[in-house]
């Protein structure tokens, strides 16, 4: 699983958050990391660590399955090789749009994600009203072989009315601005595995 990350598409990545916002990259990371990552996750699942996912923060923080369905679990430095080689990857990664935009983004948190057939996220925005940290979404696909007609799409919303759907291929990297991009994750037919997380500045609030 040895790679040099400069022999990633950072720069094109910043470019693209700098023109509209978002940017898509396929075959992100070397199969062999995404296979380790994936493999981590369902070892999760099997292990029964993933826990049901809750909307809000704090105080308001609630289980809702009718607004969203997967299960997840956080990810911290020095859980796996493969989530430490990933986490360097996206190090790398904000350092490279810090330079590019000048965003402040400090930190990174993230979790695996697991949709079992038939459950879904409801349009939402990935920043909270009241804790403005959370600045640039980050969505690593988990799921080799994956076909459009299984569904699982993440369905952004454009300016202009426009939506973009983007189906979860292994390996598929989705990076947007965080306050910028209602969105949402359509039912699959199979599990639809991610490792999602977000780039964070130093807040104006105190959560």
């Amino acid at each position: 699983m040895n790679f040099d990350a400069n022999s990633l598409p950072l720069q094109r990545i910043a470019d693209d958050l700098a023109e509209r916002g978002w940017s898509v990259q396929d075959a992100f990371l070397p199969a062999s990391l995404t296979a380790a990552l994936a493999a981590e996750c369902r070892a999760c699942d099997v292990a029964g660590t993933l826990a049901a996912a809750a909307i809000g923060h704090g105080d308001g923080l609630a289980v809702r399955e009718g607004v969203r369905g997967d299960r997840t679990q956080w990810i911290e430095p020095g859980r796996s090789e493969a989530c430490d080689r990933y986490l360097a990857v996206l190090d790398a990664l904000r350092r490279q749009i810090n330079r590019s935009l000048f965003l402040g983004l400090e930190d990174f948190e993230g979790h695996f994600a697991l949709y079992p057939p038939g459950a879904f996220y409801q349009k939402h925005l990935d920043r909270f009203r009241d804790d403005d940290r959370r600045t640039v979404s980050v969505v690593l696909y988990l799921n080799p072989g994956w076909q459009e007609e299984q569904g699982g799409a993440l369905r952004m919303y454009l300016p202009g009315e426009q939506t973009l759907d983007l189906a979860p291929f292994g390996g598929r990297l989705a990076v947007f601005l965080s306050g910028d991009f209602p969105h949402e994750v359509l039912p699959a037919s199979h599990d639809r595995l991610s490792l999602t997380g977000w780039f964070r500045r130093r807040g104006d609030s105190s959560f």
